[in-house]
Order: C-alpha cells, then sequence, then structure tokens
C-alpha cells in the first residue's frame, strides 16, 4: 500500500499560478495528477514515467501546465500558469499503476486525498 500526500492547492486569480506537491510513502511509477470538479466525472490531467523520462498531458492543460518529479524524495509536482477558472476542481495525485493507459483513473491503485483549487475570474 502506497501512501500519498498533496499539498499545494489553494485560490488564485485568472492568469495566475499554483504548484502542487504530492508526495509518496516509496518509490512508485508512473505517478498522474487527476481532478475533479463538483458534478463531474474525475479527469486526468497528466502523468510522468521517471523510468522512461515520458509525459503526458491532457489537451485542456498541454501548454500550461508541467508535470515534474524528485525521486529521491519520491515526490511528484504539478506546476500550473495560466490558470483559468474551467482548473477549478479537488486535485489528486495516484500510482499504483495497473494498466491499459497513464491518463485513465481507472489504471491506478491508490490515491491522495486530493487538494483543493480554485481559480476565480
Amino acid at each position: 500500500q502506497v501512501q500519498l500526500v498533496e499539498s499545494g492547492g489553494g485560490s488564485v486569480q485568472a492568469g495566475g499560478s499554483l504548484r502542487l506537491s504530492c508526495t509518496a510513502s516509496e518509490y512508485s511509477d508512473p505517478m498522474g495528477w487527476f481532478r475533479q470538479a463538483p458534478g463531474k466525472e474525475r479527469e486526468a490531467v497528466a502523468a510522468i514515467y521517471s523510468d522512461l523520462g515520458t509525459t503526458y498531458y491532457a489537451d485542456s492543460v498541454e501548454g500550461r501546465f508541467t508535470i515534474s518529479r524528485d525521486n529521491a524524495k519520491n515526490t511528484a509536482f504539478l506546476q500550473m500558469n495560466s490558470l483559468k477558472p474551467e482548473d477549478t476542481a479537488v486535485y489528486y495525485c495516484s500510482t499504483g499503476y495497473t494498466g491499459p493507459h497513464a491518463l485513465r483513473a481507472s489504471s491506478y491503485k491508490y490515491w491522495g486525498q486530493g487538494t483543493q483549487v480554485t481559480v476565480s475570474s
């Protein structure tokens, strides 16, 4: 069982930036970020394969968000720039990949508790 703890959420105005962190209790690859807005399904944001040096992004965040990780600290980051009101959601990190695709929520076994991101216009 891998434990995940997210941090870094908050409230910002449109156009602002936030950096989310997710620390895992042990090394696990890949790691993903997902988000869920009220009344909507959980959707993929980004994923990173450290072993492969590969990243994936949802179309809605491509070019604005950057996923990275510090393997020495078992921590993944999500740098979010040019934030929009539609980015408002609870953001979750995930690991314990079982396939078939890194941008599918059903592909992960372990989840953090989530951190709220609110973007005002």
